[in-house]
């Protein structure tokens, strides 16, 4: 369940059921202190409580504060990317941030007495890192491994990727979903379906 569920922030087709996080277990490094962020961040979604909105605008500047979002949407998108018109570009990156608040604050709604855990050891990647961590179920369960692509922008280290079990990737799915979204210089198809999920998502109506 839990593995459908992580898969369900980053792709236009699952859902997934809702979960907590307890507490985190922090690495000191600079490549994980974005990690960090974001899991306080998760945490301090779940006290929010029952409303979505109130939710969301917890974790809004988190994401935004976490994720380098243009470079998150650019290689989602693939190499039809640069084709694009420069007003398509802005408003898909402003999007994939609504979609990633929307799916955390649709998901993390309550204590569940999960709990996770950063290894102060990263990986290089060319001149970025991968950056580990665990979730441990809180009603028993294996753990779930996420590896977080990180690398440094002028406002710090941002996460680029995330790989579930090591293999399953944020940016592949992304890519997979919109291939027959988007044209040589028209992603609107796209656009229309992100407006779309967002949607359901903020109205509570997406499939789970």
């Amino acid at each position: 369940m839990t593995r459908k569920i992580l898969i369900a922030l980053f792709s236009l087709a699952l859902g997934g059921a809702n979960f907590g996080v307890a507490g985190v277990a922090y690495a000191a490094t600079p490549e994980a202190a974005t990690v960090n962020t974001l899991d306080d961040g998760l945490i301090a979604t779940m006290k929010a409580g029952s409303d979505f909105k109130a939710r969301a605008a917890v974790v809004a500047p988190v994401v935004a504060q976490s994720y380098d979002l243009p470079i998150v949407t650019q290689n989602s998108v693939g190499f039809l990317w640069a084709t694009l018109p420069a007003a398509q570009q802005k408003q898909l990156i402003d999007l994939i941030g609504q979609f990633t608040v929307a799916s955390y604050a649709s998901q993390f709604t309550s204590f569940g007495g999960e709990s996770f855990a950063v290894s102060s050891t990263e990986k290089p990647l060319g001149q970025g890192f991968i950056v580990h961590s665990t979730l441990t179920p809180g009603g028993g369960g294996d753990p779930v491994e996420l590896d977080y692509v990180v690398h440094n922008t002028a406002q710090g280290w941002r996460i680029t990727d995330v790989l579930l079990g090591g293999s399953i990737s944020q940016v592949a799915l992304h890519e997979s979903d919109f291939a027959s979204l988007v044209s040589a210089g028209d992603a609107s198809r796209l656009i229309t379906a992100l407006q779309t999920k967002i949607a359901a998502l903020q109205s509570g109506s997406a499939a789970k």
